[in-house]
């Protein structure tokens, strides 16, 4: 049986048509979250002739059960917490800290290998397109949709090929909209959708960086300074 999608690509390059729909101005950068999203965020910035850049964000897992998100950090020291599930399980805030500091030190990483000295780009007044390849839960996107407030954009929205009902309203409810091609309920996992869902690497993280910035006009948007 077939996939829903071939690749990243085939999958960014049909989100991207969606958009190009109800997405409309000068005024766009497209913002992907790294690792999977960078090929998504790239063919989406190429049909729209829009910046791309990125928003680095890790999921803060809970102490013996990394699976279960209690929380995301993303780009800009944010940081959002599952209160109601941190009021479910017996956690200490020594237990969360470490998490915390550990994805961080994994995020500083990201943002050094991805961004060198590179700084982001201004989005106050700007429509952000927030950009992945699938998503469950939502818990990343919240973090990253929290780092793009803090930065004063003035539309945001969630584009990825696959986001279940659910997730896709609790985003909606966040002051966002959300465009989709698939919303399966239940989702499985995001990698059932794709025939090719291998991990995206660092070195096909920045090759997609360097070939937007070299192709896609940016001398309308101008550079601020890290939040």
């Amino acid at each position: 049986m077939r996939k829903e999608f071939k690749n990243r690509q085939e999958a960014g390059q049909r989100l991207a048509e969606k958009l190009q729909a109800s997405i409309q101005g000068d005024d766009v950068v497209v913002v992907a979250l790294p690792r999977g999203g960078v090929p998504i965020g790239f063919e989406v910035a190429r049909a729209l002739h829009a910046p791309l850049d990125i928003c680095v964000v890790r999921k803060l897992g809970v102490p013996r059960h990394p699976e279960l998100a209690m929380g995301a950090i993303a780009t800009g020291g944010v940081m959002v917490l599952n209160q109601e599930l941190l009021a479910s399980v017996n956690i200490s805030s020594v237990e969360i800290q470490a998490v915390v500091e550990r994805e961080r030190r994994e995020l500083e990483r990201r943002e050094r290998v991805y961004r060198g000295s590179c700084i982001i780009w201004n989005m106050r007044d700007r429509q952000a397109i927030v950009v992945d390849d699938g998503i469950a839960t939502g818990c990343t996107m919240r973090a990253a949709i929290a780092a793009l407030q803090k930065l004063e954009a003035k539309t945001i929205t969630v584009a990825a090929p696959v986001i279940p009902p659910s997730t896709s309203q609790e985003l909606v409810n966040l002051g966002t909209k959300v465009i989709s091609l698939v919303t399966p309920e239940p989702l499985y996992a995001i990698s059932f959708w794709y025939e090719n869902f291998t991990q995206t690497t660092d070195e096909e993280v920045l090759k997609l960086l360097q070939d937007a910035k070299s192709a896609f006009p940016s001398s309308n948007i101008k550079s601020a300074q890290q939040p």
